[in-house]
This record gives C-alpha cells, sequence and structure tokens, in this order.
C-alpha cells in the first residue's frame, strides 16, 4: 500500500467553523497517516479516488461506551456468559464504526474485554473495529452502581481503592471509571446517592495519575458530583444536576463533562409499559433539569465531550450521530458539537498528536457524507456514510 489521493471534497477538518472547499487529502496507506491536505491542484502522480464533492469531516471519538453491554436487556444483559459477551462486545463495536465512531474510549467493562480486545488490536490481530481505550471493571462501592459479577472491583476504603485501581493498571486499564452517584438502571439508589467518597476517589485518582492515566467518574447528581470534583476527577460523566457553582469549579480545574444526552432521552421516549416505572420516572424526572443544568454549565465554559453511553437500556452503539443533535440544545452550533469529539475529547483521552482532527500527520479517521453537516447536524445521521479507518475504507 503506498500513497492515495481522495479528491473532489469539502472538508471540514473538525477545527475550523467552515468547510474547504475544492480540497484533496494524500494518505499514506502503509501506516495510515494523512501525508498532506491541499485544495486547488492536486499533488502529481498520485493514485486517486474522486468523492464527486461529498463532505469529509473527522471519525468520531465517543468516550463513553459499555461494549459488553446489552441495550436490549432491560438489566443490561449481566449473566451472559463470557463466550457470549465477547461476540456480543464485537458486534457492538462494528455497529458503533458504521455509524461513524473511529475511537472509543470505554467507561467499564464486564470481564475486562475491552482490555483483551485492545491487545489483540496493538497485535494487528483485530482491524476492523474502533481504536479502544480500555478502562477494564468498574471502581464501585460494595452494593453500589454496577456492583455485578465480572464488572467491578468493590471498594470501600481509600487503601482498597488504592490497591484495586494498581491492579487495574497492571492488568491494561488506561482510563480509571468510579462510581460517586447512584443511576437511572440500579433499583436500589437514586442519582442523589453519594456512593464512593472523596477520599476513596483521591486514592485512586492519585495512583492513575502517577502512571499519567485519567480518571472518569460517574456522578448523576450532588453531592457526588462535587465530591468527584474534590477529588479532582478528570471527567464527570453525565453530571445531570451539575450547579452554577460545580461549572465554575470545573473550568478552573479543566474538568471535562460528558453528558450522554442521548442515554437519558431514549428511556422516556422508548421505555413506557417496557421498562420497570421506577427506572422510567427517574429518567422522566432528570431530562428537563438535565437541559437546564447543562445548558448553564456550558454557557459557563465547561469543555463538553462526545460520550452517548452506549450498551445502557434502548441505547444502542449506532447512537453517536443522534448525541450531536442534542448537544445543539445546549446552544452549541453543529460545529461547536462536533468538536466536542475533534477537539476535547481528544484532548481528555491524550490522544490529540494522533487522532480528533483531519490534520498532516494524523491518523485518516475520516466519514464521507451526502449532505453539510455544518448547516444541518442531522447530516451525520446518514445511515449508508463511508467510513475510513486509518485510511482504508470500512464501510
Amino acid at each position: 500500500m503506498g500513497l492515495i489521493t481522495f479528491k473532489n471534497l469539502m472538508l471540514f477538518d473538525g477545527k475550523s467553523q467552515e468547510n474547504l472547499a475544492h480540497a484533496w487529502i494524500t494518505v499514506d496507506q502503509a501506516s495510515g497517516r494523512i501525508q498532506q491536505i491541499g485544495n486547488g491542484d492536486l499533488p502529481s502522480d498520485i493514485p486517486t479516488i474522486d468523492l464527486n464533492g461529498q463532505y469529509v469531516m473527522p471519525g468520531f471519538i465517543n468516550v463513553h461506551t459499555h461494549i459488553s453491554l446489552d441495550p436490549q436487556a432491560f438489566d443490561g444483559g449481566f449473566g451472559k456468559s463470557q463466550v457470549e459477551t465477547t461476540v456480543l462486545a464485537y458486534q457492538h463495536l462494528r455497529e458503533l464504526l458504521k455509524s461513524g465512531v473511529t475511537f472509543i474510549r470505554e467507561c467499564g467493562c464486564l470481564f475486562d474485554l475491552d482490555i483483551e480486545l485492545s491487545k489483540m488490536q496493538q497485535k494487528g490481530l483485530l482491524t476492523d473495529v474502533p481504536t479502544i481505550m480500555p478502562s477494564g471493571r468498574l471502581f464501585v462501592m460494595t452494593g453500589g452502581h454496577g456492583d455485578a459479577p465480572g464488572a467491578a472491583y468493590q471498594v470501600d476504603s481509600p487503601d482498597e481503592m488504592r490497591k484495586a485501581v494498581r491492579q487495574g493498571l497492571k492488568n491494561g486499564a488506561q482510563n480509571i471509571k468510579m462510581v460517586a452517584t447512584g443511576g437511572v438502571m440500579t433499583p436500589s439508589d437514586f442519582m442523589d446517592d453519594p456512593q464512593l467518597s472523596t477520599e476513596e476517589m483521591t486514592a485512586g485518582v492519585i495512583e492513575a495519575h502517577h502512571k499519567h492515566k485519567r480518571v472518569s467518574v460517574h456522578a448523576e447528581g450532588n453531592p457526588g458530583i462535587q465530591n468527584a470534583l474534590d477529588a479532582h476527577a478528570d471527567s464527570i460523566e453525565h453530571g445531570f444536576y451539575v450547579t452554577a457553582k460545580e461549572a465554575q469549579q470545573m473550568v478552573e480545574q479543566d474538568t471535562y463533562l460528558t453528558p450522554t444526552l442521548i442515554a437519558e432521552w431514549v428511556i422516556p421516549k422508548y421505555g413506557k409499559n417496557k421498562i420497570p416505572s421506577w427506572e422510567l420516572n427517574k429518567a422522566v424526572d432528570a431530562l428537563d433539569d438535565t437541559y437546564k443544568n447543562l445548558t448553564r454549565a456550558y454557557q459557563l465554559g465547561v469543555k463538553f465531550t462526545c460520550g452517548t453511553d452506549a450498551g445502557t437500556v434502548f441505547n444502542g452503539f449506532d447512537q453517536t450521530p443522534a448525541e450531536f443533535e442534542l448537544l445543539t440544545k445546549l446552544g452549541m452550533t453543529p460545529a461547536q458539537a462536533y468538536q466536542c469529539s475533534s477537539i476535547n475529547s481528544a484532548e481528555l483521552c491524550q490522544i490529540q498528536a494522533d487522532y480528533g482532527t483531519l490534520e498532516t500527520g494524523k491518523f485518516a479517521d475520516f466519514i464521507v457524507l451526502k449532505n453539510n453537516p455544518l448547516e444541518d447536524v442531522k447530516a451525520v445521521q446518514q445511515t449508508d456514510k463511508q467510513v475510513y479507518l486509518h485510511g482504508l475504507r470500512q464501510f
């Protein structure tokens, strides 16, 4: 495989506010990296692929997925065998890729499957799925949200957290996912129930940061959001009840917020008469507050990332494009919504040198669309989009 030039395209590079017309991209298909970008005259003596005036933009980075869960199972699909779960996880990865997702950060995976799949990927044995940043199992208090067989480390003191995080890192986790509050899918707790303490989370954050790894924390309500911020978590996941004071602290600490709007939105849309009333009511009660609180946080300057919580009930692995439409409801333009992925998600995952925007030297992970995504945020929801991974077409 040598050089190839994709020509006759409209380019949104993931950082600009407008498209580059009559653009072309030259890719070294051996390395999968972009060698050159321009418009006008093409490089000479290089084979070309004509994209016929279509729109090219970066593949999506989804920083909150659960590939081992089953969104069609009301209990998340816990109880399946490890073999069955592995097959399901591979299918989910393919669904993510087809939707335009070219990089994921897992946020809790049964049996540490994401770690094993990532190792296979690094050996070149798994080349047809998004690049995986694994987290392995969750870190939860005994009886807390996510405490299920094969799903979590049970930690009930700073020392237990310290040891568990060290074990997780030893196993290969590249991100540490903690749980600071209850959640929608757990019958015995609520969004405002505090779970892991600030002291417990702080111990884990220190250990992760010693290894230059980031810590994401499930925190839907308070005081859990505040506890996670005081522990200096790198990202707050969900954050539905974030206050103005907490948003200001997030800006000061450079803490990211992954709103996972689609995960909350699908429950009242599809859940009536299908899931237990306690689960449905949690999401319904929170939805209006979520939009109000997150809009304020965005206005105050909090950095938002793109994550969907894919795998939770009714929340399939093809829903990342719909998350951008919901982000515009917080006051973002389409370009700003996409930059939650191309810029902020890449920075949160510390991969901005290689992924995120389409620039010389970075991997050629991109999608091709029929309509202009900067004019219509629904353009990215095209189901038959072309998807390229490291310069090679996958769909």
